[in-house]
């Protein structure tokens, strides 16, 4: 069994290893779960924050402080908490958050707890009492999130999908850290509701919006990309609009600070405070328009007019008086449930998903020390399925420190995105719940607008044909072995096949 173990490590170093490091993953490309042709596209839509704009980190740490210091101010917490700061390394994006034990944890496609990831306050909870609790790792459909993953109607479960999301799980953990260490007997659901008020308060009360356009300039940024996508969609002659759920005023300065004075120029239609997702559903609210000073004007809409600025209204009036319907349609927006999900399963537009993330998780991805973990990491696991069969105690023995070893380097592979959380993508095999929304709801996914600059507007977005588990061979297979021991020669042929590389590291297989 050692000299399987041994080959396999000489071959996989000398051989796969390079192989793979000489085919990098691109961080600026775009990916596709569907295909789709931008020849096809005649309109694009945007969302206005983390699509249009992106955010400085100081804006995170903003939302935590204001927050924090409302919890303390108008519902009475103890002022003790103001000495937890912002820690922008804690939480990733997708988590769920169960409301009644005040557990924060990442849960897969299968709605499987990630063992090891579950935090109470801001220590992990262990495995034994993580079981214990939920009477194994899965999370029945009953106790998840709603569609929009929001804990609702009977729902336990939150999930946090939006990236202003970030500071809200981090201020949550903090506050139970400090009910924990003080032995302070609480309410979780009490916490829970307090500290979602008080995030939502620093967006309704201005606050944030009021602290940005103060200083536009320590928190916006990437405005040049910005500029150059819209006006290379201008160039070619697409129509374009902006639906967003923040402010009239607040969007004016950014726009003007990114684009420029005339920057409704470039614009269709925009529309502000749409209440997304109630916008995409509620076909009672009529458009209102805003006028030059931000007041609200009574005149009924006929038509949506190009340099004009409406709010609130719908979707199925947007389409009744733009007629911009159907698969010539894209927008984008970083939410994956309130920006896309309506629009592609009621409506049929094409939909993209802006997520930040990617660009940094593909730079991991890339990296030599990853690399050679995760290829090895696939290897051993497939070593240990063909051993298996060994049930004398030697064999066994061994095989139980592979396990071992195994676990080892799932944690460690974990650690190279986030030492809480791992990837935003994947637990340890599958597929995070974040990553089947994505999936499912979005045609392309990129870390930015700025990829769109490196495509020409006729491309057409191929999804990979990723085999399936019933179209691959047993790992056993894969192994080739003539008996005891594997040819090394055999190994690289089968682990360095284009399928491989896809599996192990391509985000398209998922």
């Amino acid at each position: 069994m050692f000299n399987s173990y041994n080959l396999l490590i000489l071959s996989l170093f000398s051989e796969l290893v390079p192989s793979i490091m000489s085919n990098m993953l691109n961080p600026d490309a775009i990916f596709s779960n569907n295909e789709m042709s931008l020849s096809d596209i005649e309109i694009y839509g945007f969302d206005y924050d983390y699509t249009l704009v992106f955010y400085s980190k100081h804006l995170h740490t903003l939302i935590f402080n204001a927050a924090r210091d409302l919890l303390v101010n108008e519902h009475r917490y103890p002022a003790e908490i103001r000495k937890y700061d912002y820690d922008p390394n804690f939480a990733i994006r997708g988590l769920h958050y169960d409301v009644h034990r005040a557990l924060l944890m990442k849960i897969d496609a299968f709605h499987y707890i990630q063992l090891g990831t579950v935090y109470r306050g801001l220590s992990v909870v262990p495995d034994e009492e993580v079981i214990a609790m939920y009477d194994g790792s899965h999370v029945p459909l009953e106790q998840m999130s709603d569609f929009y993953g929001k804990s609702s109607q009977g729902n336990t479960m939150k999930q946090f999908m939006d990236i202003f999301s970030l500071p809200e799980m981090t201020l949550l953990s903090c506050v139970n850290e400090h009910f924990l260490k003080n032995n302070i007997d609480y309410e979780p659901v009490h916490l829970y509701k307090d500290v979602k008020d008080s995030i939502r308060d620093v967006h309704i009360k201005g606050i944030m919006y009021r602290a940005i356009e103060a200083d536009i300039e320590k928190y916006i940024c990437y405005a040049e990309q910005t500029r150059a996508v819209l006006a290379k969609l201008a160039d070619h002659g697409k129509k374009m609009f902006l639906i967003t759920n923040s402010p009239s005023s607040f969007v004016d300065k950014g726009m003007k600070f990114i684009v420029g004075k005339d920057w409704r120029d470039l614009f269709d239609v925009v529309i502000v405070q749409a209440d997304k997702p109630n916008f995409f559903n509620d076909k009672r609210r009529p458009f209102r328009k805003v006028n030059e000073r931000g007041v609200l004007l009574w005149d009924k809409i006929h038509k949506l007019q190009k340099g004009q600025i409406y709010k609130q209204g719908n979707l199925y009036e947007f389409l009744k008086l733009t007629g911009w319907r159907g698969s010539k349609v894209l927008y984008f927006g970083d939410h994956i449930y309130s920006d896309l999900a309506d629009l592609t399963l009621k409506h049929g537009w094409r939909t993209g998903a802006i997520i930040p993330e990617l660009r940094s998780e593909i730079k991991i991805m890339n990296t030599e020390s990853y690399i050679q973990t995760m290829t090895w990491l696939q290897t051993l696991t497939g070593l240990l399925e063909h051993m298996q069969v060994h049930r004398d105690s030697d064999s066994q023995m061994i095989l139980e420190e592979w396990k071992k070893e195994r676990k080892d380097m799932r944690e460690m592979n974990r650690n190279f995105f986030n030492a809480q959380f791992g990837s935003l993508f994947r637990t340890d095999e599958n597929p995070t719940y974040f990553l089947r929304r994505l999936s499912r709801f979005a045609d392309i996914y990129m870390a930015s607008l700025s990829c769109l600059l490196n495509y020409e507007l006729d491309y057409t977005f191929y999804p990979r044909r990723t085999p399936l588990q019933h179209e691959l061979p047993p790992w056993s297979d894969q192994l080739c072995t003539d008996g005891p021991e594997l040819k090394s020669e055999s190994v690289a042929r089968n682990f360095g096949c284009s399928s491989f590389l896809v599996l192990t590291f391509g985000h398209l297989s998922f």
